[in-house]
């Protein structure tokens, strides 16, 4: 009975570390492709335009796919269905509150921009605490706080 009382308490132990981690899935986001995408409320060509984005390189989260589909959200909530050939591996961000870009990753270099919230940020390379951007024409470091999007 007492070998019979360990096996169990081992096996819900085992039982509940793995499915913790199975539950555990890491988000995808993606970006536009193009400077005009339909967004539909399915996930066929048959289904009705819902709204259109009409900026390049906008990050999105992908929270569901069927066939050639993503279902997809942005950063203010907004949510359906886009064709993959309108969509790339991610290669931007959103700011989601006002930030300095600064001309190295330290805040005791040279500030170089305000960036606004919800300003649009393509992502040149990332590095612990800090990734190097451009917008508008202005090249330079923000720190990773307060970023809607993948920053690998």
């Amino acid at each position: 009975m007492y070998l019979l009382k360990n096996n169990f308490i081992i096996l819900l132990i085992v039982c509940c570390f793995t499915q913790t981690s199975l539950g555990v899935s890491k988000e995808k986001f993606l970006s536009l492709k193009k400077n005009k995408v339909n967004v539909r409320y399915g996930p066929s060509f048959e289904f009705p335009v819902k709204y259109i984005y009409k900026k390049i390189n906008l990050p999105i989260k992908e929270i569901d796919k069927k066939e050639n589909f993503r279902r997809i959200i942005d950063h203010k909530k907004n949510s359906g269905w886009i064709h993959v050939s309108q969509l790339k591996k991610v290669n931007s961000t959103i700011a989601t509150e006002d930030k300095i870009m600064f001309s190295n990753p330290s805040i005791f270099s040279e500030p170089v921009a305000v960036i606004k919230k919800n300003r649009l940020l393509v992502i040149l390379k990332c590095e612990v605490d800090w990734c190097k951007v451009e917008t508008d024409g202005f090249k330079g470091w923000v720190d990773k706080g307060n970023l809607w999007g993948s920053l690998n």
